[in-house]
């Protein structure tokens, strides 16, 4: 069945309280863990089916947000799913409060636990209405990106559209291209400023319902965070600091001298050599082509996989107007089908597209005989490992998408991959600010902003652009918006993934089968459990990072960069 034949019936909610209601009330009588169990199954059967109905009206309404069925459908759930998670919440205490507690551990796989004990603080009826109203102010900032509509030189641009023109290799172009990205921007300061200051107070309150401190420990719940915790985090940040911040450093100044610059300015940045970075050969269609020949030759499941997601439709990836911006994977479970969004833009981030994205659809798709949805996905860090160590595993294939540049588009994706951690910190860095102290105005995050930016990305100048100079580049930084403390997970799997990277480069023949082991697991083991599995060094690890930038260093010097 093809995804544009899936059914979708919005839930009625008393029914399903009623369901609930009447399950929750027989995982209570029941007398032996066999019992428990076989209700706990028909329980999650119904929660699947709840959960396909919402991503399903999700996926519909960010494919085009101009619809308006699926708009109603998308503010039913912003109002409503607080509901629901208030009744999954009764089911998370049944358990933890049933006398067959001790047998249940035995059956069902820890992370399980360690999630609800996460959830059942993260949540009270007390902040219902505060969750609604925080689901309608990211639908705010995710419906005033998509409606960019940037007239630039006789046309108009979505994000994506004028995002692809800011790496042109013509200098000037790119320069007026990035101009008018940040115009718009510019030109809605005072609405970002408004829904983030919003999301930060209303975050900020229902922490205090809760009886936290400040946000920054709800979000550490909401996140999941199992195997660690603030400190250790910040601990992590300075390693970064120390031991990635000088080579990209370094890398900055090789790239200003490949450029023939005397000055790297903002619009420089994102274009790594004077040819151009390199750009992927073919449309949309031929691209994915190359990717199916390519996950054919890479092993037996991942052809199954990617057929799969081409024959049932589960790929929308070209950008159109109205269409919400960005990229992800989800997973509709009652079909269990993996889909993949995004925006191709003509830029080497489309191959990329290919790689990442399906790391996450292929995990979901290797372990989607797990039915139970807390662990459908691992957390987040963990699925970032299936992700971006995809996008280095693939190397072998990177000649189908860029033929003659396959050598400079791997210093650019390595290169990239290390000077990515520190911005990654940058962002959890600054949060980490913003939540420990949301009395600060608007104008003071800027500064904070800017502050941790000359810490992080020394090497970035905007003198040529004032709006970035006050310390705005993050409103188009999504996850801060929408996924609070979300982005640290991403540097914690950039440093896994340049271990595979560094496996695959040494032909290790355990890489692939380590590989396919943690997309299996799902989300069944914790981010250190998976790291163990994976046969990885935990990025806590002090002085670890060290050694692995030293390997990223030694393959950069050994590719002679100026040929391209």
């Amino acid at each position: 069945m093809k995804f544009s034949e899936y059914t979708y019936e919005r839930p009625d909610l008393q029914k399903m309280q009623k369901l609930y209601t009447r399950y929750i009330d027989e995982l209570k009588r029941a007398g032996d863990a066999d019992t428990f169990m076989d209700i706990f199954k028909r329980l999650n059967q119904l929660r699947n089916h709840i959960s396909s109905m919402r991503t399903i009206a999700s996926l519909r309404y960010t494919i085009n947000t101009a619809d308006e069925f699926y708009e109603k459908e998308n503010d039913y759930w912003d109002e409503h799913s607080p509901f629901y998670q208030q009744l999954d919440t009764r089911f998370y205490k049944t358990i933890m409060e049933s006398p067959l507690l001790d047998e249940l551990k035995k059956r069902i796989p820890s992370p399980f636990f360690g999630i609800i004990s996460c959830q059942l603080k993260a949540f009270d009826d007390v902040i219902l209405e505060d969750l609604q109203q925080e689901n309608k102010i990211v639908t705010q900032y995710d419906k005033l990106k998509a409606s960019a509509k940037i007239d630039f030189e006789g046309k108009t641009y979505t994000l994506p559209g004028i995002s692809a023109l800011c790496e042109s290799k013509d200098r000037d172009l790119r320069k007026r291209a990035s101009e008018a990205k940040f115009k718009f921007y510019e030109d809605h300061e005072d609405e970002f400023d408004r829904i983030y200051d919003e999301l930060v107070r209303v975050r900020d309150r229902m922490a205090k319902k809760l009886g936290l401190e400040n946000f920054t420990k709800l979000g550490y719940l909401r996140m999941t965070r199992l195997d660690y915790d603030e400190k250790m985090v910040a601990d992590y940040r300075k390693e970064v600091l120390e031991s990635v911040v000088p080579l990209a450093c370094e890398l900055a100044e090789k790239q200003k001298e490949r450029l023939g610059l005397d000055q790297l300015e903002y619009y420089d940045l994102n274009v790594e050599f004077k040819s151009g970075n390199p750009l992927p050969k073919g449309s949309c269609k031929e691209l994915v082509e190359k990717a199916r020949q390519m996950y054919h030759e890479l092993s037996k499941e991942t052809g199954e996989f990617f057929d799969m997601m081409i024959d049932r439709e589960l790929l929308d990836l070209e950008s159109k107007p109205n269409k919400a911006g960005g990229g992800y994977c989800t997973y509709i479970s009652e079909y269990e089908a993996p889909f993949i969004f995004s925006n191709f833009n003509g830029t080497s981030g489309d191959v990329e597209v290919l790689t990442h994205e399906a790391g996450h659809a292929f995990q979901i798709y290797s372990s989607r005989h797990n039915k139970i949805p807390e662990l459908e996905f691992p957390t987040y860090e963990s699925c970032e490992i299936h992700s971006m160590s995809m996008e280095f595993i693939t190397w072998p294939w990177s000649h189908l998408f860029f033929g003659e540049d396959t050598a400079k588009y791997h210093y650019l994706h390595l290169s990239s991959a290390v000077k990515f951690l520190p911005y990654g910190v940058l962002v959890d860095h600054f949060q980490h600010e913003v939540y420990n102290h949301p009395e600060m105005t608007p104008q003071k995050r800027k500064e904070v902003w800017r502050e941790l930016e000359k810490m992080y990305l020394p090497y970035k100048n905007y003198e040529a652009c004032d709006f970035l100079e006050r310390g705005n580049y993050w409103f188009q930084q999504s996850h801060i918006f929408m996924d609070p403390f979300y982005y640290i997970d991403y540097t914690l799997a950039q440093v896994c993934s340049l271990q595979f990277w560094k496996r695959s480069q040494e032909h290790d023949k355990d890489m692939w089968k380590d590989y396919l082991a943690i997309c299996q697991v799902g989300g069944t083991k914790s981010f250190l459990d998976i790291v163990k599995t994976a046969h990885l060094i935990s990025p806590f690890e002090k002085g670890f990072l060290k050694d692995v930038m030293e390997s990223a260093k030694a393959y950069l010097e050994s590719v002679d960069d100026k040929k391209f």
